[in-house]
């Protein structure tokens, strides 16, 4: 198999045998597919070629092979690098980790990934950080067939309402809770679902989009903890710590 240049984004990189690196890429055409950049890592007048194989840089890339993990064979720049720090970094290596987790190799998804160019986008300007992962949170469960409507109740069929309160079924979505609330199951309000169903973060619908999709995202992902979230509290640790000597 020989793919030409097509449009592609670093997920996540790490290095192989002495000068190479192994690549988990997003394609438009392929889906999720890994690679091996030879030599990559080799230092070479102008700088090494993988000083462009990281995260956050829209790509044209080639790659040949017949077995799952296909050789790299040309890179090109596809557009200027997305300056991503602080939050934002991490913000965009965590939507690199679920897609690195929840999608299968060689499993298209051209929308999802119009929809990732497009988050990248919204996190190098100035949106609220948290509305831009849950638009991209829900948009991944709706590309994988996980997605349930917010406005409906997935047992009954019967509307949302705002006064009332719903948990999250996996087999059926949002269900009303029963008359006896179970302290053991989240429940979400009616009002704040209905918000989120028109794309309104606001107020209790942003911490409600949040812990809803948490949950959901937890029950696809299974019991490993997400790296990014780990490095995320690291890195606020290690910020506090440093404004804390600073006042002292």
């Amino acid at each position: 198999m020989r793919a030409a240049l097509q449009p592609s984004y670093i997920l996540h990189s790490r290095p192989y045998r002495d000068s190479s690196m192994l690549l988990e890429v997003l394609t438009a055409e392929q889906g999720r597919i890994s690679l091996v950049a030879r030599g990559a890592r080799r230092r070479a007048r102008g700088g090494s070629a993988g000083a462009l194989l990281q995260p956050f840089i829209p790509l044209l890339l080639g790659f040949s092979g017949r077995t799952d993990l296909k050789n790299l064979t040309a890179t090109e720049v596809a557009g200027r690098p997305l300056m991503l720090r602080g939050e934002r970094m991490f913000s965009g290596l965590y939507l690199n980790e679920l897609l690195v987790r929840l999608l299968h190799r060689y499993d298209p998804h051209p929308q999802l990934f119009a929809a990732y160019a497009s988050t990248l986008d919204a996190l190098a300007a100035t949106g609220e950080i948290d509305d831009i992962l849950r638009r991209f949170e829900f948009a991944l469960l709706a590309e994988l067939g996980y997605g349930f409507d917010l406005d409906l109740d997935g047992h009954s069929g019967e509307a949302v309402l705002p006064q009332s309160w719903y948990h999250y079924h996996p087999d059926y979505g949002l269900v009303a809770r029963g008359p006896v609330a179970d302290p053991a199951r989240p429940a979400f309000k009616g009002a704040d679902l209905l918000a989120i169903a028109a794309d309104d973060f606001s107020g209790d619908a942003r911490t409600t989009a949040k812990r809803l999709l948490r949950l959901v995202l937890a029950i696809q992902l299974g019991d490993a903890p997400l790296r990014s979230r780990d490095l995320f509290r690291a890195h606020n640790r290690r910020a506090l710590a440093e404004a804390g000597e600073q006042q002292q």
